[in-house]
């Protein structure tokens, strides 16, 4: 791994004074923090226990035993476990199904609340259950999440009663039917994931949707083969999420994110977890964190050490694909099929440093409506509030994307997307992806390139510049700089622009779309986007932590220094020098330039970075810290812990 090392040194030449960041790189793994590997894996597991029996008490914490009117499926598992509050969960568990509603979001926690009261719940709670999964036909719905649960739920709901026939199920399936479908489905799933990357991937928010189903298998499937699978994409999903966390934060790009968590990054259900598992951050409650307390599943302890032992920044590459795409993926020549179905690699790159993550995907259209195509988070002593993020977007909206992922018409499509996610079709939204956006990043540089034709819906581009941006200035020399926590910031626009309000449509501050929109005003306060609206367009980014200077002056003063040259006609370029002497040449429509070496996308790894390997196709992953190796064999449905070195 390459260990970067900055140190700044002045340097005389003629009558001019330069700054120049110089790169010391040694190829070795970052030196593991004592205090981890002081901590043996029996009291990982029993801090971690403690944090789950918490996280139990916290929910029975809030229960109103008077109330049988409130309450959440989560919390009636949680008494139902203590077996406290006994009589209002009976009474609950029928008000609550007055009517039934919310398709595998009932699911999956009914069979939490099923499994929780094996041993509590009575004879009349339990024929009532048995009517609901008789009578309520739940919505399978339309995206990876949403299959990946339905199926889970109802094979562990058959398989509580594994000689149900078809008349004890809403689909008129037996239960021998329904299980043998879901299974066939979750080891598809598992199959592709390990081959190929999840389509809706690195979700700050959804990485819940993923882990509780995987949760549910790992503390309660009888089927020997299933709870192993359960328990192994428990470390798979958690080791893709841990490696690329800064502090609990989910950084680098993502597949899908809300305009409340693009704004601050604490909110999101992968902070919740990074309590959880790793203890950092702040405790919240969080539904996903219940159901993994009470499911008995507890990760292996090195994902735990490569949270907290990571003393020197890394590069981390990892290979994703885009959702399924039903029509329109003709013109990518990067496309390909998985048992027929259609869908295009995503290659994403991060830089993860000890003060911040900076990480991006190519750009284009890879998930449709929420995308993120590259983020900077920092790290803040306390991010609760704070909105620790940059992050650019060219606000794309056509049926072209619409139909891409969808089966609606092309003359409906965009109606459709904006009544759930309203801010779509709005030249201000804060996510998205783009057709005329490329996205090009070496370590702790990034270059953004636009080409957007004047027929766009909405031809602009926008920048976030937080509120918890510091110093900012606007220099002669075409630099922004900018101070966030433990880090500076130069963004160098290649195309004029203007500053507004986050939100400047005022959409989401005005209340659109419920519960999406909820505080907006309050979290987007204060924060402002540079819009620039030039068809040729881009910028580019460079971060470095506040530690390898002796001042802000003097980061400025580097940053003037180095060789910076651009153009727009025919097509945006740039070509650049990086801090460590690195020359970067981009140019849309083609791929970046590292020191006159074509980068090459053929060979991208599932997995490639210094706590993590896997090949693609490959259904392994290989986790490794410092000497300890934990390896994980899809296929086979084992794992194997060794100490590398070790005869």
């Amino acid at each position: 791994m390459n260990r970067i090392k900055w140190r700044i040194f002045a340097s005389l030449f003629g009558a001019c004074l330069a700054s120049v960041w110089v790169a010391v790189a040694t190829e070795s793994n970052p030196p593991p923090s004592l205090s981890i590997l002081e901590t043996s894996d029996a009291d990982l597991i029993r801090q971690y226990r403690e944090r789950c029996e918490y996280v139990i008490d916290q929910e029975v914490a809030i229960t109103d035993p008077d109330d049988a009117g409130r309450g959440s499926f989560f919390t009636i598992a949680a008494n139902l476990r203590r077996q406290t509050n006994l009589e209002w969960a009976s009474k609950r568990l029928v008000a609550a199904n007055q009517p039934p509603s919310g398709a595998m979001f009932w699911m999956h926690p009914m069979v939490l609340l099923m499994q929780c009261g094996r041993e509590t719940l009575s004879d009349e709670d339990w024929a009532f259950i048995r009517e609901l999964w008789r009578t309520y036909f739940p919505y399978r719905g339309d995206t990876e999440n949403h299959w990946i649960m339905y199926y889970v739920s109802i094979y562990l709901a058959a398989e509580m009663f594994p000689d149900a026939g078809r008349e004890a199920w809403y689909n008129g399936k037996s239960s021998a039917e329904n299980m043998a479908e879901a299974k066939e489905y979750i080891q598809d799933w598992i199959r592709i994931t390990t081959s190929y990357g999840q389509g809706e991937y690195d979700s700050p928010n959804y990485i819940e949707e993923y882990t509780r189903p995987m949760a549910l298998l790992a503390g309660w499937a009888q089927d020997p083969e299933l709870r192993q699978l359960g328990k192994m994409m428990m470390d798979y999903v958690l080791l893709d999420y841990v490696v690329e966390s800064l502090g609990g934060l989910y950084g680098g790009a993502h597949s899908r994110l809300y305009p409340r968590y693009v704004l601050q990054p604490s909110l999101t259900a992968g902070a919740a977890h990074g309590w959880l598992f790793f203890n950092q951050g702040a405790f919240r409650r969080n539904s996903g964190n219940t159901l993994i307390a009470l499911s008995g599943y507890t990760p292996p302890p090195i994902l735990f050490r490569i949270a907290h032992g990571r003393d020197e920044a890394y590069v981390h590459k990892e290979l994703k694909r885009t959702r399924w795409r039903l029509r329109n993926a003709g013109g990518d020549p990067r496309a390909f099929e998985v048992d027929e179905k259609t869908t295009t690699p995503v290659f994403k790159y991060s830089y993860v440093h000890p003060d911040f993550i900076l990480g991006s995907s190519q750009g284009g259209l890879l998930q449709p409506i929420q995308q993120q195509t590259w983020s900077l988070i920092w790290r803040e002593e306390n991010p609760s509030g704070k909105s620790n993020t940059m992050f650019g977007i060219q606000p794309y909206s056509s049926p072209h994307e619409g139909t891409m992922y969808f089966p609606a018409d092309w003359d409906t499509v965009t109606d459709l997307i904006a009544r759930s996610k309203v801010d779509y079709d709005s030249e201000d939204k804060l996510e998205g992806g783009s057709p005329y956006e490329q996205v090009f990043q070496h370590e702790s540089t990034l270059i953004a390139l636009y080409d957007i034709p004047e027929e766009a819906r909405f031809p602009l581009i926008h920048t976030l510049f937080s509120r918890d941006l510091e110093g900012r200035v606007e220099d002669d020399s075409g630099w922004i700089f900018a101070k966030g926590g433990p880090i500076y910031i130069a963004y160098y626009p290649l195309a004029p622009g203007v500053w507004k309000e986050v939100d400047w449509t005022g959409l989401l501050k005005g209340g659109a779309g419920g519960w999406f929109s909820t505080n907006f005003e309050e979290l987007a306060a204060g924060s402002q986007s540079l819009v620039s609206r030039y068809l040729k367009n881009g910028y580019v980014l460079q971060v470095a932590s506040a530690d390898d200077f002796d001042s802000y002056a003097s980061f400025k003063q580097a940053v003037r220094a180095l060789p910076l040259e651009m153009g727009l006609e025919p097509t945006p370029f740039v070509s650049f020098q990086t801090p460590s002497g690195v020359k970067l040449e981009a140019r849309y429509g083609e791929a970046l330039e590292i020191d006159g070496n074509r980068v090459d996308y053929s060979d991208w790894k599932l997995f490639d970075g210094p706590f993590a390997q896997a090949e693609r196709e490959s259904q392994t992953l290989e986790i490794r810290y410092d000497r300890e190796r934990y390896f994980l064999d899809f296929e086979n449905q084992r794992t194997e812990t060794s100490i590398m070195g070790e005869l």
